[in-house]
């Protein structure tokens, strides 16, 4: 009776933990799903086009702008009927002529309010957007169009021609004068690699001869180029487009400098989806503009996935050779114990030692070399000597290392004796064993490991602000100039960016909604390249499950 009493509890033990184990497992899922949802609604509901509401308020105001949040007054006293007092948030715009992005305002104080449907919302290439009435479209003094419906009419088209004109200003300064800036740089570089020769043979003279001839040609087309470009900066700037805010402010806008015109209580739920569309395009696709807080953030999602891929071709080889080593040809003893240990506690270092450390050893031990034995004309200027996006990935792979050790020894533990006893048994050495018989069968484990080593590195800011990240990088590391991939250049990244969004940006109220976009897409970034690695680790798993085990 005594044992089964004892047995009993022992039972209602282990069901008491077993639910507690549940509830707590129930409450973290909870606790994940509640702050995607977050992320993902906040994020995803930042494109998406409200109505502009016209006010008028007591103190003779009148406001147009987005109705973006409607919530109590705290600690106001109640109205007569008993209800508390309520306050409306406006995205107003114009923050040219107010020097506002939003504004509050108490719904007591407002005597009337309206949907104009020639209300038209701008948005621009600078100050954000502009909310307003069109009045008219000019070319210098001459008059184009007079009026909303004749502006609203002659707009379309003027806006795609200035976007060729846009297009065309955009290819000569980055492509014609970035190809002659390219050229000029050359042939200094030459120069000064002559200088530093200074051998005083007459056939240097002749090469500097040489390079001085081909300077002037290129400084004179330099010239032509730039007239060209001044040329085409005129026209872009001819049309003005006259408009009036909704307190009657007038304001003269290029109408080059307009990015997209919407008339936003005209517009039906296809228009809104569409315009919708276009946004999230825009989001993935385009340049950032604005400091950051408006256009797109393709360099950050660009300058990300290469990092993460530099990392991944770093950190794979090293940590597998290194746990291979520990655990199939190092002698078991204290010694590797004690490299064993080190590997773990090297898991817990803070990420900003790692970027410490990669500054000193990477960015000025290693590129600072480099520096000085390929590239001693480029100097003090540094090519190697300074962050880059190599420096940032290397100094993640060690970040990583560790992780990728511990879980390629745990792969290859788990593989039984019996395997590589049967194949030595069959007269494979110990090299073929591991390399057809082995490490095939600890692949998923090894993958493992690398996908943990890309979730972390993935979103680490620490290390990378001090070793290559940059809040705006002009040129992507991978382009169409030779050598196409130029791991010497600085790189944005999507976490920098979250906080440079929503801590450093001059305009932070305004940027507070692409701070929850931007996760949402860091977090999917990171669920993209996690699952083609649970998919290359399936397949490994399939191919290798009967065929090599």
């Amino acid at each position: 009776m005594g044992k089964q009493g004892t047995r009993r509890r022992s039972d209602r033990i282990g069901r008491a933990f077993t639910w507690l184990i549940a509830g707590i497992l129930a409450l973290d899922l909870l606790l994940i799903v509640g702050v995607l949802s977050l992320v993902s609604f906040h994020g995803l509901s930042t494109f998406w086009q409200h109505d502009l509401w016209r006010f008028e308020l007591q103190d003779g105001r009148v406001l147009l702008g987005e109705v973006r949040n409607r919530e109590e007054i705290p600690e106001a006293p109640r109205t007569a009927s008993g209800e508390m007092p309520t306050r409306l948030r406006l995205k107003l715009g114009n923050r040219d002529l107010t020097g506002l992005d939003f504004a509050w305002i108490d719904e007591a104080d407002i005597v009337s309010r309206d949907r104009p449907e020639r209300a038209v919302l701008l948005e621009r290439l600078e100050w954000g957007n502009f909310h307003g009435f069109a009045r008219e479209l000019r070319h210098g003094e001459k008059l184009l169009a007079s009026g909303p419906e004749a502006v609203w009419a002659a707009l379309p088209d003027l806006m795609a021609q200035k976007q060729e004109q846009l297009e065309r200003i955009d290819e000569i300064e980055g492509d014609e004068i970035g190809a002659i800036n390219r050229e000029l740089e050359s042939l200094r570089l030459a120069e000064r690699r002559l200088d530093l020769e200074a051998s005083g043979a007459p056939r240097e003279a002749t090469r500097r001869d040489e390079i001085q001839h081909a300077t002037a040609q290129v400084r004179r087309e330099y010239e032509a180029v730039a007239e060209r470009l001044e040329a085409a900066r005129q026209a872009f700037e001819a049309e003005t487009l006259v408009l009036l805010a909704a307190d009657g402010s007038p304001l003269s806008l290029p109408v080059g400098h307009v990015v997209r015109a919407l008339r936003p209580n005209s517009l039906e739920l296809p228009g809104r989806a569409g315009l919708y569309l276009s946004r999230v395009t825009e989001f993935l696709f385009d340049e950032p503009r604005e400091s950051n807080t408006e256009g797109g953030i393709f360099p950050a999602i660009f300058g990300t996935v290469m990092m993460v891929f530099l990392m991944s071709f770093a950190v794979a080889p090293f940590g597998v050779l290194a746990a291979v080593y520990l655990q199939e040809y190092a002698r078991q003893g204290p010694f590797v114990r004690l490299v064993r240990i080190a590997v773990n506690n090297l898991a817990g270092v803070p990420s900003i030692v790692f970027g410490v450390f990669g500054l000193g050893f990477f960015v000025y031990g290693i590129g600072g070399s480099i520096d000085q034995l390929f590239f001693p004309e480029a100097l003090p200027t540094p090519t190697f000597g300074t962050g880059g996006i190599l420096w940032a990935s290397l100094t993640l792979a060690l970040l990583t290392v560790p992780v990728v050790i511990v879980a390629s020894e745990e792969g290859l533990a788990a593989v039984p004796r019996i395997v590589r006893q049967g194949s030595r048994a069959l007269g494979a050495t110990h090299f073929e064993t591991l390399r057809r018989v082995v490490i095939p069968a600890a692949a998923p484990g090894i993958m493992t490991g690398l996908i943990l080593a890309i979730a972390r590195a993935a979103g680490e800011v620490a290390p990378l602000m001090i070793v290559g990240m940059v809040k705006l990088a002009p040129a992507l590391p991978l382009d169409g100039t030779f050598p196409f991939v130029h791991l010497e250049r600085k790189f944005m990244h999507l976490g920098f960016h979250i906080y440079d969004v929503g801590f450093q940006s001059p305009n932070v109220e305004a940027a507070k909604p692409l701070v929850f976009t931007t996760a949402f897409l860091l977090i999917a970034v990171v669920l993209i390249l996690n699952l083609v690695a649970i998919l290359v680790r399936s397949r490994l798993r399939t191919r290798y499950a009967t065929s090599s085990v």
